[in-house]
């Protein structure tokens, strides 16, 4: 079975799987030595060390010596000078790469604070106008008040029907009906 060509790869090679530049290994390497020079551990160890070495060196017999204590520990002092001169850059590298992925995180997020203002200035823009189609909606609607009132007026007119005088008064033709936001039929008369 032919393989089709691939497009991300030139002809005749085969694709193979990145490997990390060696940059980016390095980078990781040295926020690895910052990350464990920064703990209480490393602390301890170094101090045990160096208690260790000067121990050794001012307690044992002169033969098993191998640094000085009265040229001061000599060689101990090159040690400890050489590790600080190879922490301290690595230390800063370690810092600028993550000064750098603290730069790309503040731009995501002004981008995401951004887009956030955008929707929520949309939804507001969407309520108003919810509210303003509700209340053109509930002007031409009845209201809870505006039943109250036409049911209170129907409830009069049955109340004054109900009276032998008003049976006299009432014409024998039916009453006109209701205008206004409910239209009612005219009481029925009274058998």
């Amino acid at each position: 079975m032919a393989r089709s060509p691939r497009l991300d790869a030139p002809l005749g090679r085969g694709t193979t799987r990145t490997k990390p530049t060696s940059r980016d290994r390095f980078g990781r390497f040295t926020e690895w030595v910052a990350r464990a020079m920064g703990t209480p551990a490393f602390l301890l160890l170094l101090s045990l060390f160096c208690i260790l070495w000067i121990g050794w060196n001012t307690l044992m017999p002169d033969h098993l010596r191998f640094d000085d204590a009265a040229l001061g520990f000599t060689a101990l002092t090159l040690m400890l000078s050489l590790q600080a001169s190879y922490a301290a850059p690595l230390i800063l590298l370690a810092q600028n790469r993550q000064d750098d992925r603290d730069r790309v995180q503040i731009e995501q997020d002004r981008q995401r604070a951004e887009r956030n203002l955008a929707d929520t200035e949309y939804l507001a823009r969407e309520i108003v106008a919810l509210r303003m189609a509700l209340e053109e909606r509930n002007s031409h609607t009845v209201t809870r008040d505006v039943l109250r009132q036409e049911l209170k007026a129907l409830l009069a007119e049955l109340g004054d029907a109900d009276t032998p005088a008003a049976d006299a008064e009432a014409p024998s033709a039916p009453a006109a009906p209701r205008t206004g936001p409910i239209a009612t039929r005219a009481p029925r008369p009274r058998p």
